[in-house]
């Protein structure tokens, strides 16, 4: 299962910008993020799109009840490809408690410990920690292989599927 969540930072100059983030629960490993002002539900569409050519498409996407998660454009999409999108009950943290932690993480290491002069510096930054994350960085969850190295060697079921 894929699962997505929404992270809010700001630039140097207080203008606030978001940060979505795309992880496969079972490999852990950060498939992808998009920084954007805003971010509407064809952004979402735009990104999985991007991804299925690489990864598959998936089965079931864990997802909060965000306006970008909850838009025509991402019901439409997933109603026509078959994606089961499988919200976050309202208040309750703990049905995404892997995203909470992962984004909790991008939050203390990358988001509060760098300086954004830009949207573009932001994607760079991001895609920076993304990459060190994802290839770099031991979990202990996966015996104490990077997500990267385990989604090579032990092939998640279904690929993105859940």
């Amino acid at each position: 299962m894929i699962a997505w969540i929404l992270v809010l930072a700001q630039l140097f100059n207080g203008k606030r910008f978001r940060t979505l983030t795309l992880v496969d629960t079972y490999t852990r490993e950060c498939l992808a993020t998009h920084v954007g002002q805003s971010i509407r539900g064809i952004d979402v569409v735009s990104v999985l799109e991007g991804l299925i050519p690489l990864r598959g498409k998936p089965e079931h996407i864990r997802v909060d009840n965000g306006p970008e998660f909850i838009s025509k454009d991402l019901d439409l999409w997933a109603y026509s490809n078959g994606v089961h999108l499988r919200f976050s009950r309202p208040g309750k943290p703990t049905d995404n408690a892997f995203m909470e932690s992962f984004n909790g993480s991008l939050r203390d290491e990358c988001l509060q410990s760098n300086w954004f002069l830009s949207l573009d510096d932001a994607k760079d930054k991001i895609e920076t920690w993304r990459r060190d994350y994802n290839e770099y960085r031991p979990h202990s969850s996966l015996g104490y292989k990077t997500p990267a190295d385990f989604a090579a060697r032990y092939e998640a079921p279904d690929s993105l599927s859940g």
